[in-house]
């Protein structure tokens, strides 16, 4: 049987599963029609960046969200340059978890001999090609050339399915690679056991690492279509070996995971995946992957502009991964000791929202608060009912939690802008007060805004309390070091825009004291504007500014960026900056000479985050690849000038977010899908300076790519209607917006609110080569 087959078989499959649902009455010509249009997974290229990604970039098998994400591995060393990397011909396994700082039940299917079985266990990798690999959003397939083994992957939330078409006459097994590196952690002392004729269950514990500060079990269940031959382990290695009794045309496993034991492994595969059904079970992923990619509609921009946006869409719906098994249960480990935690359930035994691992929300304002806050505002709300049950559980809201526990990943307070703006759109409604006192604690002394990042024992290297007493952080922190990103520069503007941020929720709930207390810190950044030299820049604990000071030199009192870069993360208070800097025009003409610089090197510090401190790259003055300046070109549009915003955002889409290859894709550091939203918003465009977290939050008018985008408005949180954006005289060369109207009501300042949007309508954007 070739692979293509084998893909073949299960893609037509999910466009039957499809018909069937949407298409019911239909002719056979006008259902292909419809499956046309509704197969957005197809205009996905998953191998986008590829050659560049970290271990939870790629993730192919695998549903939204899913706690599986289950895909070949090509290099399997270290969080950074692994995974799945296009450019290594050589498969090391398929392991099913690829996670923030997390990873696990690493399997390889093999065919065994006399001659091999001896050394099998240390070396079983095989090359592949590209040539014979198909992968779309759920499903991943290829041939193991070593073995001559077709392998084909899809998954449930939390089962992975792996069919193997074995040669004939050879013996056939699968190695389970359960004590090794594999991506950010090594997996130790694992254990796999046969509990039937056909099944096994197990467990591996991934070790700690220097983000993730305790070690997390994964149970897992197995399920085959055959019967086992035997089961053998290797005293070398810890590893494990199932033959099977008797060849069969295609061998079918089931994998499910649990972080809470075995039993509940057992259970989510019982519940999500009962048959053995694989094409079934590949429609219903691209039902899934349809369901979200298919909220947002586009018309118009060439082939590639179109698969570009959904593959961006297609990024920021995966990395952060359910970590709850299907009956509620989870890991927590925000204790002294390790618990299984219970969601809570509605009157179906259901869990009323899933909890999650993730990378921090640093950087989000400007990502997934507009996104997921317009688009799908369900998930932004699991993710705050789960940010607020590690409250519940430790104490704290984390900005990026990893197996059930604290890791603070990067810095400050990133997950009160999210919260906050969540609240602002009226997502969640219920039960503001212990919500703003959660988030106060982490802004106050004790909470998580004084710890730098990875500080998992001690709380000085966020210089919090010179923050709070002296209205900056010194760089460097007297204390010594503590943590990462210890760059007092930034510190002080990230604390102060997100001090701003839960200014406005303690107005909202009427805390006056509160308010003014936190609007005054938030007017902190000041005290690292140096009026001289017209840059943000470091100064120490006696308020001496660092010598020598040179803005372009990258990390020199500033995280993961330069100072010319970081001057602008002043998102709450633009106007302002712009006074200290002599005037909206002094401004506007120095940030303009930024990007008139920045463009020589595409927006992008080189192609990947290695790149950043390059000698070639790391003086860059606006750099689209990494979080600290993705807000710049919408800096324009709060000192008046839209022209500008509209002409550069229009560049950095064409120079920095327009690639379709493995070479190319986020230029840096896409961390969860937050690169891959602002280029699905910068292409709409649209955009939120503060993050969307003022009273009925204010949207920015950027320059759409497109003819015609529509969004599905959610009707459990906004009306059961569409909010359309269609552009009047389209052309790659009209990037600027000459006249705006909502509902034939014309619009002026580029901007829409909230409130109009989620009413549904209709937003017309008159575009034009040349500015008014």
């Amino acid at each position: 049987m070739k692979l293509y087959h084998i893909f073949k078989s299960s893609i037509c499959m999910g466009l039957v599963f499809l018909a069937l649902v949407a298409c019911k009455k239909e002719n056979a010509s006008a259902k292909e029609e419809k499956l046309e249009a509704l197969d957005y997974t197809a205009k996905v290229y998953p191998q986008l960046d590829t050659e560049n990604s970290r271990w939870f970039f790629f993730s192919s098998a695998s549903r939204p969200f899913g706690m599986v994400n289950l895909s070949p591995d090509t290099q399997i060393g270290g969080a950074w340059g692994s995974g799945y990397r296009y450019k290594t011909d050589t498969i090391k396994g398929f392991s099913h978890i690829h996670a923030w700082q997390m990873s696990g039940v690493s399997v390889m299917p093999v065919t065994v001999s006399a001659t091999n079985k001896a050394y099998i266990y240390n070396d079983f990798y095989s090359k592949f090609s590209h040539s014979n690999e198909q992968i779309a959003p759920g499903f991943h397939a290829l041939e193991l050339e070593r073995y001559n083994i077709k392998v084909a992957l899809t998954s449930s939330k939390r089962v992975g399915l792996h069919q193997y078409v074995f040669p004939e006459n050879e013996d056939a097994g699968v190695l389970f690679n359960l004590n090794t590196i594999l991506g950010p952690c090594k997996n130790v002392a694992g254990q796999l056991e046969q509990i039937s004729d056909n099944e096994l269950s197990g467990n591996v514990t991934m070790e700690p690492t220097h983000r993730r500060p305790k070690p997390l079990t994964v149970y897992f269940s197995v399920k085959l279509n055959t019967d086992i031959a035997a089961l053998e382990k290797d005293d070398t290695t810890g590893n494990y070996l199932i033959t099977f009794k008797k060849p069969i045309d295609k061998v079918l496993m089931k994998v499910g995971i649990s972080y809470t034991s075995t039993e509940n492994a057992k259970n989510n595969i019982e519940v999500e995946l009962p048959g053995w059904d694989f094409e079934g079970t590949v429609a219903r992923s691209k039902e899934a992957w349809n369901h979200l990619l298919g909220r947002i509609t586009i018309k118009g921009g060439s082939e590639q502009e179109q698969r570009r946006f959904y593959t961006d869409l297609w990024h920021a719906l995966q990395g952060r991964r359910i970590i709850n098994d299907v009956n509620g249960a989870y890991p927590d480990n925000t204790g002294a000791t390790f618990r299984i935690g219970q969601l809570p359930l509605d009157l179906n035994g259901v869990p009323k929202f899933n909890h999650f691992n993730s990378d921090s929300f640093w950087g989000a304002q400007w990502t997934l608060n507009t996104l997921w806050g317009l688009v799908y505002p369900d998930i932004m709300e699991e993710f705050v009912h789960s940010l607020m049950q590690y409250h519940q559980d430790g104490g704290l809201v984390p900005r990026g939690p990893s197996g059930g526990n604290y890791t603070y990943v990067m810095t400050g307070a990133s997950s009160t802008p999210f919260i906050v703006s969540a609240i602002q759109k009226g997502i969640i409604k219920n039960d503001l007060e212990p919500i703003y006192q959660a988030l106060k604690k982490n802004h106050m002394p004790g909470g998580i805004m004084e710890k730098a990042g990875y500080e998992h024992k001690t709380t000085l290297g966020g210089g919090l309390k010179y923050y709070i007493n002296k209205g900056y952080v010194p760089y460097p922190i007297p204390e010594g070091d503590f943590g990462g990103h210890q760059d007092g520069a930034s510190l002080t503007m990230e604390y102060a825009y997100q001090d701003w941020t839960l200014a406005q929720l303690a107005k909202k709930l009427n805390h006056t004291e509160d308010y003014n207390y936190f609007l005054k810190r938030s007017k902190n950044y000041k005290n690292v504007f140096d009026k001289e030299s017209g840059w943000m820049r470091p100064k120490n604990v006696d308020g001496i500014w660092k010598k020598n000071y040179d803005p372009y030199e990258s990390e020199n009192g500033f995280i993961e960026a330069n100072g010319a870069q970081s001057t602008w993360f002043v998102p709450h208070d633009l106007q302002v900056l712009a006074g200290l800097m002599g005037g909206a025009d002094k401004a506007i003409e120095k940030l303009n000479n930024q990007f008139i610089t920045a463009e020589t090197l595409n927006f992008t510090a080189g192609n990947s985050h290695a790149q950043e401190l390059h000698p070639e790259y790391r003086r860059i003055p606006v750099n689209y690849g990494n979080q600290p300046s993705i807000q710049t070109a919408f800096v324009f549009h709060k000192l008046g000038r839209f022209d500008l915003t509209q002409y550069w955002s229009r560049k950095v889409i064409n120079k920095a977010f327009s690639g379709l290859s493995p070479a190319t894709g986020y230029n840096g550091d896409e961390d969860q899908g937050l690169m891959g939203s602002l280029a699905v918003l910068m292409k709409m465009g649209l955009f939120q300076m503060n993050g969307g977290t003022e009273n009925n939050p204010e949207y920015q008018i950027g320059s759409p790519v497109f003819e015609e985008i529509t969004i599905q408005l959610h009707p459990d949180y906004y009306s059961n209607n569409t909010f359309k954006i269609k552009t009047k005289n389209h052309s790659t060369s009209n990037v600027y917006v000459n006249k705006v109207a909502f509902n034939k009501q014309v619009i002026k300042g580029y901007k829409i609110l909230q409130s109009d949007i989620v009413k549904g309508g209709e937003l017309l954007l008159e575009m034009s080569d040349k500015t008014n």
